[in-house]
């Protein structure tokens, strides 16, 4: 029976429980409800509500059961609808709750509240061209409102009809009336409606309305009003733009983009200099050079060069007078500065090398003293020690270092750049020891403290990096790393992240690599709350901006890199099913983390003993508390922790299938990645899926045919193509075609690619990896293995680590010569010692760190 063939009691009681969830009286609205469903226990609606106000009590699975039976009972309502559609909002699944609405709009297509939900979810799901029609409907509805006529015009602007954008906003320029001057909100309006004009190219009517608006102090934002001025006039570069351009700098001298902009006001392509164009841009900078501004000065030594008019004595008189002036003041990131000149220009370099040994030869000739600028030597000194640093020259980095230190011991930036040399030179053991260094001589130093962790982290020491961490995280968290994982910090995540897979905890890799995805995934629920906002306030250029940034919000490189280990960690799980019997039970603790753990274990316990009897003592404050809890919102709660450890990750049988969806969320914002097409081929032939194997692998190949991991996908698809028939052979083999010539033999296409590429430590490593698929002996792979150790093959420390690795892996006997062979080559070097050599020096540099415990800050 519908509600309005119910006698009229029954219909105000049914009003009453629409009120009291209206109201949030929500006790009374379920005693309200259980009273109709007495005497109507199939009424659709009620049943609807109850299970709403049973979501809104927290018994959030009952009430959507009740919820979804009563939708069952009655399809036609728009009640039921809207209820579901709540209750899948507050799941956040918000695809769903559009679906809803929409139907409760076939019924009820004038509920403004309804169209309005509608709009929001339109926009948080980009829908569109569905947006326009909810936006235009609202504003036919109350038409005198005007975030209505922002909301259709911002719609429009959206779907990309420009034209019609224009339109509403003009329309609503006319008819407002009595703004206030500088008035934020209409100056925010007039700002984007300019944004519009430009896009559409009718850049003198965006002049003028800038013009216009500025001239009677409508807007606010005054750099912007100059910004956008130059913007619009990009078209044909006027004098008036220039000035433009000079106010702009006048107002911030050490914006870099002011500078080019003026530069390009002149016809000045800064990545395509001309002789001409050179030398005026160096006038030109030289102007506001003389004003002692540092931006433009700097980029008069991106734009000075060594060769024809210019030689590098006239890059020397500019860079000279620069140096000098930074090492003079301290400023200790100088070398940060300076050092993207090194990779575009030898003579640069050289030259920049020169002037600063000179300064320090000219500082120690007045030995035992050096000059009346102490500080003058010591900054000279950190910039060298980073410069040859830089240079891999470590063992000088660190000799001009000691030199520092015993100048000024208590300078924290030498410790931390000893700390980044031992590091680079791979001894990742004293890196730590040097940055703790650091740490202690400015405790209450965050940046240090971090950076402390991070090498912690890089030298496999994860629990000892936990404790550094738990000096600022909060005091009643469990862990310190539960609280980084609370506060989203990404840099921590991928760290725990690489340095448990390198350590072999593969079920804590996954479990942080997934941590980083509920990251994202938050950061694009977390936007819904702005849609309409933005609308009310009027801020619609950053609100379009902040679209953009969640549209490509999973090119981040931390999502990236957590998308691709955590594959590469599956397949490693799928391949061999036993590494998950290894990593059963999590680490036990150290002495130091039991510590920690203790300490926030008994803070919890003062807490709540605090709280505990604050209420027992205070009856009020419990009546209260209760009414506060009554009410639990229809947001769903956070999840309980059930698998901390990543323990039941490992164990799924679902390993390929996860490693496929998870890879799938970044097809789009990696597709100029090799590595990502490289994890989706190493996924999809482990799942058969040969046609997705082969798009993956023509399009890593697409992307770099010379890559030695699409080397190895070649080969390994190639020999599963001779191993299987498929329905779609013709298709594989012409993907086959494409990467690999039909009459090379897999034995000559890899005997080709490595004569092609006999320097490259990754392409031996590859080519032995293929020759060991191809049967080949053992001798022979491990002779491909050993020619990286030829004087011509230019072998870093990581590509060392892992061809021992794969020595090993082979259960090689030669693998110890490796090993020797490089300690050897790598004089400061540990990461090549033996295992029971790492374990004493990892045991010496623990040590002090236990004798040296600091109490938490906060």
């Amino acid at each position: 029976m519908a509600t309005q063939d119910w006698p009229q009691k029954d219909r105000k009681l049914f009003s009453e429980l629409l009120q009291a969830y209206e109201s949030k009286t929500l006790l009374k609205g379920r005693k309200t409800a259980d009273q109709i469903l007495k005497k109507y226990p199939d009424h659709g609606e009620t049943m609807c509500m109850k299970g709403l106000i049973m979501v809104h009590l927290g018994e959030r699975e009952e009430g959507k059961a009740l919820a979804h039976q009563g939708m069952l009972k009655n399809p036609t309502s728009n009640i039921v609808w809207h209820v579901w559609a709540l209750i899948q909002k507050g799941e956040r699944n918000f695809p769903e709750a559009l679906k809803a609405y929409s139907v409760a709009l076939k019924t009820d297509k004038d509920n403004f509240n309804i169209i309005r939900e509608t709009s929001i979810l339109q926009s948080h799901t980009r829908q569109y061209e569905a947006l326009v029609e909810s936006r235009l409907r609202m504003l036919q509805l109350r038409p005198y409102a005007r975030a209505h006529w922002v909301g259709l015009g911002l719609a429009y602007k959206l779907q990309g009809n420009l034209a019609e954008a224009n339109r509403v906003f003009t329309h609503l320029e006319a008819f407002l009336r009595s703004i206030p001057v500088r008035d934020p909100e209409y100056g925010e309006l007039i700002l984007f409606h300019i944004r519009i004009l430009e896009e559409m190219g009718e850049l003198q009517q965006a002049l003028t309305l800038l013009d216009t608006n500025a001239k009677e102090r409508r807007l606010v934002d005054r750099p912007a009003i100059v910004e956008f001025r130059d913007s619009a006039q990009k078209a044909e570069w006027t004098t008036s733009a220039e000035q433009s351009w000079r106010e702009l700098i006048d107002q911030n001298n050490d914006c870099y983009d002011y500078y080019k902009g003026l530069l390009a006001n002149s016809d000045i392509d800064l990545n395509n200099l001309t002789e001409a164009s050179r030398e005026k841009a160096l006038q030109i900078l030289g102007e506001f050079s003389a004003k002692k501004a540092n931006a433009p000065q700097r980029l008069a030594l991106t734009v000075a060069e060594g060769n024809a008019r210019h030689t590098s004595e006239t890059f020397k008189e500019r860079v000279k007078p620069y140096l000098e002036h930074a090492l003079r003041k301290g400023i200790p990131s100088l070398f940060s500065d300076i050092k993207g000149l090194y990779a575009k220009s030898e003579f640069k370099r050289q030259a920049i090398e020169e002037i600063v040994e000179n300064i320090r030869s000219s500082e120690e000739a007045t030995s035992p003293q050096p000059s009346s600028e102490p500080t003058y030597y010591l900054w000279t000194l950190y910039f060298l020690a980073q410069h040859y640093s830089y240079l891999q020259q470590y063992e000088k980095a660190l000799g001009i270092l000691d030199t520092a230190l015993k100048h000024t011991p208590t300078l924290p930036e030498l410790h931390m750049t000893k700390a980044r040399v031992f590091k680079r030179a791979g001894d990742p053991y004293r890196a730590v020891q040097s940055m703790d260094e650091a740490r202690k001589l400015d405790g209450q130093d965050r940046f240090v403290n971090t950076k402390s962790g991070k090498y912690r982290l890089r030298a496999g020491m994860l629990n000892e990096a936990e404790e550094v961490f738990g000096m600022f995280t909060r005091k009643g968290a469990a862990t310190p790393g539960a609280d980084l994982v609370e506060m989203q910090a990404l840099h921590y995540l991928t760290e725990v992240a690489n340095a448990s897979e390198r350590t072999g905890k593969l079920n804590i890799a996954l479990k942080r690599c997934y941590q980083i995805r509920k990251v994202f995934e938050s950061f694009r629920d977390d936007q819904y709350d702005f849609h309409q906002y933005s609308i009310r306030k009027s801020i619609l250029n950053p609100y379009t901006a902040m679209l953009q940034w969640e549209d490509n919000l999973r090119s981040h490189p931390a999502y990236i890199h957590a998308a691709v280990l955590a594959a590469r960690i599956w397949v490693m799980l799928f391949d061999d099913p036993t590494l998950a019997n290894t990593i059963q039970q999590p680490e036990k603790a150290t002495e130091l983390s039991k510590k920690a753990l203790n300490k926030a274990k008994k803070a919890a316990a003062r807490k709540a003993t605090a709280e505990s009897t604050s209420q027992d003592n205070d009856d009020t404050s419990k009546q209260k508390a209760q009414s506060k809890i009554e009410d639990k919102g229809l947001d769903a709660p956070l999840a309980k922790e059930d698998d901390p450890d990543g323990l039941k990750l490992v164990v799924s049988d679902q390993k390929l299938e996860q490693a496929h969806e998870f890879l799938g969320t970044v097809v789009e914002s990696g597709r100029d990645r090799v590595d990502v097409f490289v994890a989706l081929f190493d996924v999809a032939i482990r799942r058969k899926q040969y046609l997705q194997a082969a798009r993956a692998l023509r399009r890593a190949h697409m992307l770099d045919a010379q890559h030695p991991e699409v080397h190895l996908r070649i080969v390994h698809f190639s020999r599963e193509g001779q191993c299987r028939s498929t329905q779609y052979k013709s298709i594989l083999d012409e993907s086959l075609a494409v990467v690999k010539p039909a009459e090379l033999t897999l034995e000559a296409l890899n005997s080709q690619y490595l004569q092609l590429h006999s320097t490259s430590p990754p392409v031996i490593l590859a080519c032995a990896k293929v020759s060991q698929t191809l049967d080949a002996s053992r001798n022979d792979v491990e002779n491909i293995l050993f020619t990286a150790l030829g004087e011509d093959v230019k072998l870093t420390m990581k590509d060392a680590l892992s061809i021992l690795s794969h020595l090993q892996n082979l259960k090689s006997p030669r693998a110890d010569e490796f090993r020797i062979a490089c300690d050897a080559k790598y004089k400061l070097s540990t990461v090549f010692k033996s295992a029971e050599e790492q374990a004493a020096l990892r045991l010496q540099c623990i040590e002090p760190l236990k004798d040296n415990e600091v109490e938490t800050i906060f």
